[in-house]
């Protein structure tokens, strides 16, 4: 079986070359025409020796994933779904806007993690992607957009982890493909525009401190542990003080001068005063043990399984108030891409769901929804 390269970091790739008796230098070449230059023809990569270029054909390949079909929202989003086998589909959104093109990518099929507002997590768990895998998406979604709009220069300029699966329990392969990202001879991005969402791994929070300390992002959304464990059952195992102080260990290395608290606004179960001050109250206690944050609050996207309803606006700002006047940077998530089922907390795959199939969804890949610009590729090798 012949090496996809989409699965090595430079690192990694260099350590390839060398066992095909080459310089690690070729890595470098190799690495900038996948990624910079979008390539996956070894023959089209003219700076490399012929006898390279055998040695490739032979024993590597450069496969994306497969496209099942692309979604474009009226407000500019773009939605893709990715075959990735056994029935699994995983989804990758693009969110333009003014000043940077932000991608949404997924780590997992599927999420073991539950949380209730979440559809992904009642879809349940299939399996981690591969760093091939997570890769793809972006070494597609880049080189598609480029030639999409007819430009040249970069159009990704940020990237959170925020899609399908929960990051930090696929952290073997999430890492490297991170790396890949910052790399210089890849993405270029900055450590401060990459961005790590999690529930709250503990341990997995302080290793990637040490490995590859990018943004963080976290889902909180309970000032409390009885809340927070019927809303995220994640916190069972690691209760709200043990984040927070991890968090605040975090902070020491992490790019940003501040951590992101994610706060899906969920009618009456969440978003009452008495939730807002008791925030204040949490975040000043942690604030004496180093930690900063920033409170991102998040409209809850409906859907029928799980039981809630969102908040409304007067609530979501009585709310933002609270915490702005206590000090706490506060920012309201502005709703994109729900008219394609982009928007935070809607990502489910074009799969079939573990309980059953997911009609709407399923009509969905045909094309069968009013509205929506479906476009279906199903098949099609990126």
């Amino acid at each position: 079986m012949t090496a996809n390269l989409l699965d090595f970091d430079l690192e990694g790739l260099a350590a390839f070359c060398e066992r095909l008796g080459e310089k690690r230098f070729r890595a470098t070449q190799l690495f900038r025409w996948i990624h910079q230059k979008g390539a996956s023809d070894f023959e089209q990569m003219t700076d490399l020796a012929k006898s390279l270029r055998e040695k490739l054909g032979a024993s590597a390949h450069v496969q994306g994933l497969k496209v099942v079909s692309r979604h474009d929202s009226a407000d500019g989003t773009v939605k893709w779904l990715f075959d990735v086998g056994a029935g699994d589909v995983i989804e990758t959104v693009f969110i333009p806007e003014a000043d940077r093109g932000t991608l949404c990518i997924s780590s997992q099929a599927g999420c073991a993690v539950g949380c209730r507002f979440c559809s992904t997590g009642h879809q349940g768990f299939s399996r981690n992607l591969t760093t091939g895998e997570i890769v793809s998406q972006l070494w597609f979604a880049e080189h598609f957009l480029r030639q999409h709009l007819g430009r040249q220069e970069r159009v990704i300029s940020n990237v959170v982890m925020m899609g399908m699966g929960e990051p930090l329990q696929n952290y073997s392969q999430l890492v490297p493909a991170l790396k890949v990202m910052l790399d210089d001879h890849g993405y270029g991005l900055s450590r401060r525009r990459v961005t790590v969402s999690t529930s709250g791994v503990v341990p997995m929070i302080d290793r990637l401190a040490k490995d590859c300390p990018v943004a963080l992002a976290v889902s909180l959304h309970a000032p409390q542990d009885a809340l927070r464990d019927n809303l995220v059952p994640l916190n069972k195992k690691y209760p709200i003080a043990e984040l927070l102080e991890a968090c605040a260990r975090y902070q020491t290395a992490a790019p940003r001068d501040f951590i992101t608290f994610e706060y899906c606004m969920l009618d009456g179960v969440n978003d009452q005063p008495e939730h807002a001050a008791q925030l204040v109250s949490l975040m000043k206690t942690h604030a004496i043990k180093g930690l900063s944050c920033k409170f991102n609050l998040i409209p809850f996207n409906p859907f029928p399984a799980s039981g809630l309803k969102r908040s409304d606006m007067p609530q979501v700002s009585a709310f933002a108030k609270i915490l702005m006047d206590a000090g706490i940077v506060t920012t309201v998530r502005k709703t994109r891409g729900d008219d394609i089922d982009a928007a935070c907390g809607q990502l489910a795959g074009d799969v079939q769901d573990r309980t059953g199939v997911d009609q709407r969804m399923a009509a969905q890949r045909q094309g069968m929804l009013g509205g929506i610009k479906v476009v279906v590729a199903k098949g099609t090798n990126v």
